[in-house]
């Protein structure tokens, strides 16, 4: 068994056994990855683990998972099959790390993160896959990218107008060029009082 950050610095295509807490549920994301993967995190780092298969937990449950290392979309990410994921005893809320929304990127690429700022651009709808905006706490740009579960926005869009102050948690996750902050539930989302 590895760290999640000694497992992210293997060669692609290399297999590992990781342990950690869930921060995303299994399926979340799955409407724009077309899987039933769930993250990951443990006191050095976090990663995507991208499974085929759908698995009942739920956040905060403690999880050993083996896989390979590898990219999606060049985001890094373990793959792995249902087999290889054990749940074990003992759940642990993890804390989101604190951001500034232009330093989301590869450093903390798989970690659950909180971002505050103002919404820069209308949400676009990209269904079936989510919805994207775009929020800037005055250090750059970062893509907040909403998926569906259920038909529905695991957060409120409709809240999402311009220049609209929110908070949001989630996943700090990457698409081809593009960081993004991923939210979970709907929880994950604060308007801000100006």
């Amino acid at each position: 068994m590895v760290t999640i950050a000694e497992a992210r610095a293997l060669a692609e295509g290399s297999t590992a056994t990781v342990e950690g807490f869930a921060t995303v549920a299994p399926g979340t994301f799955s409407s724009a990855t077309s899987e039933q993967g769930f993250a990951l995190q443990d006191a050095t780092g976090g990663i995507y683990v991208s499974l085929p298969d759908a698995l009942d937990f739920g956040l905060d449950a403690r999880v050993r998972v083996t896989g390979q290392l590898g990219q999606t979309a060049q985001q890094t990410v373990l793959n792995a099959a249902a087999a290889s994921v054990t749940v074990l005893d003992g759940a642990e809320s993890i804390e989101p790390k604190d951001v500034m929304t232009g330093d989301v990127g590869e450093p903390v690429e798989g970690l659950l993160v909180r971002v505050n700022g103002s919404v820069t651009t209308a949400v676009e709808d990209e269904q079936p896959y989510g919805f994207q905006a775009y929020i800037d706490d005055g250090s750059g740009e970062i893509q907040v990218y909403v998926h569906v579960v259920d038909g529905q926005p695991v957060i409120d869009t409709a809240s999402l107008t311009i220049g609209q102050a929110i908070e949001v948690t989630g996943l700090a996750a990457q698409y081809e060029e593009t960081y993004e902050v991923a939210p979970r539930r709907a929880g994950d989302l604060v308007l801000v009082e100006q």
